[in-house]
């Protein structure tokens, strides 16, 4: 699909269209961000509540996360034929219904409808996501890494306040008349809510969009592509990609696997769940706030230092994981902390190498292919998280996770770009 606008025809020219972008994501991102990880604090917890069995409690989890990666390949077809702005908003819409599910559920038991509202959730998750190679679209190679952590970034402020609404949302519920851990879900509506709001009104013009027509003007393919096969096919023929997709998946599965089962970790321990919250925050802080240090370090170092960066912290936090007892201690903060730190290095420098080796006409798809792959990792760590602690406890999940995490270094020497 073709798209007429005027071109700015210098880097010069489009860097206040590009400044401007990158604001409104950011802005987007700490909105959405407030509503999923409202919802993820207590997505272990309430998936345990109503299904009865902890060996089931890491399916709230996992149906997020492979919502997230069904709809990461839903929103790169709108995003290659309709723009980003179109693609954002489809998922955050989704977000407000998995949200609104997910009450649901709660109000009358239903484990199965938790688990079709998961699914949508992960709409919102898959939003999140491709905001950050939104940022990309109209980035000079040199600042590619800058402005896609940037984003990154902006989740910090509704990330960590995410989490900590696992308290006031009891305090919802009950001023709402709904069981005490389906308030934070109402948190949750709002903040998609006033991120498709955002979005709607000031992610004009279009990112996407606008960096079609600069390559079309500049003698770049008119074809977009948009389909899952497209993508698989431009990252097998890029090296640089293939390991920038290894790379996330890899890091999002030790993260998500680990994480997900900490509260139940600390529930054994009787921590209260605004303890839960906190710790849940430090990790969240781990995976946002030193972003743009990161993605400086990408476009200086390069993804490949970054991504050895990444596994080695994650090896660090999954084996301080290991050594906890169950509770609240400062040993796992340290470890959730590094648990996410980890995972912005993976994150940032996979996601940076995978752009930056494809060309506009492949990146949408390719880009879906990869946050598709992110989410069937984590959904998979986190479905099969839940069992490995039910049959041989925490510290098993956590070693488990820590071979996972020197897979990532594995990766980075086998694959050559």
């Amino acid at each position: 699909m073709r798209h007429t606008v005027a071109v700015p025809a210098t880097p010069d020219a489009l860097a206040p269209l590009q400044r401007r972008t990158v604001r409104t994501l950011a802005a987007s991102q700490t909105l959405g961000a407030i509503g999923q990880l409202a919802g993820v604090a207590v997505a272990t917890l309430l998936a345990e509540e109503l299904s009865g069995s902890e060996e089931y409690a890491g399916l709230g989890g996992t149906f997020q996360t492979l919502g997230s990666a069904l709809a990461a390949v839903l929103l790169a077809r709108i995003a290659s034929r309709r723009g980003r702005r179109a693609a954002l908003v489809t998922g955050y819409a989704l977000g407000v219904i998995g949200a609104v599910g997910t009450v649901a559920a709660a109000v009358t038991g239903s484990f199965t409808l938790l688990l079709a509202s998961a699914l949508l959730f992960g709409g919102a998750t898959a939003s999140n996501n491709a905001a950050r190679y939104a940022a990309t679209d109209l980035a000079t190679p040199e600042h590619r890494g800058r402005d896609l952590s940037t984003v990154v970034w902006a989740t910090t402020i509704g990330a960590v306040a995410g989490p900590n609404l696992v308290g006031p949302g009891g305090r919802v519920a009950e001023l709402l008349g709904l069981p005490p851990l389906s308030g934070t879900f109402v948190f949750s509506i709002v903040g998609f809510a006033l991120a498709i709001g955002a979005l709607t009104a000031l992610l004009r013009p279009d990112p996407l969009l606008e960096a079609r027509s600069l390559a079309l003007a500049t003698g770049g393919p008119a074809h977009v592509h948009g389909s899952f096969a497209s993508g698989l096919r431009a990252i097998g023929a890029h090296p640089a990609a293939l390991l920038g997709l290894i790379v996330v998946a890899i890091g999002h599965a030790v993260m998500v696997s680990v994480m997900v089962m900490t509260p139940l970790h600390m529930k054994h321990g009787h921590a209260s769940l605004s303890v839960v919250g906190f710790v849940i925050s430090i990790h969240v802080l781990g995976m946002f706030a030193f972003s743009p240090l990161v993605g400086r370090a990408v476009d200086r170092l390069g993804g490949r230092t970054v991504a050895l960066v990444g596994s080695a912290i994650l090896l660090a936090a999954t084996l301080l994981a290991a050594s906890t007892d169950p509770g609240a201690s400062h040993l796992l903060e340290l470890a959730l902390f590094l648990l996410g730190l980890g995972w912005s290095c993976t994150l940032v420098s996979g996601s940076t190498l995978l752009t930056g080796a494809l060309p506009t006409s492949d990146a949408p798809a390719a880009q879906g292919v990869s946050d598709a792959a992110m989410g069937v990792a984590g959904g998979g760590g986190a479905a099969l998280a839940g069992v490995v602690v039910a049959q041989a406890g925490y510290s098993a999940l956590a070693l488990g996770a820590a071979v996972l995490a020197a897979l990532v270094a594995v990766a980075v020497g086998i694959v050559r770009v």
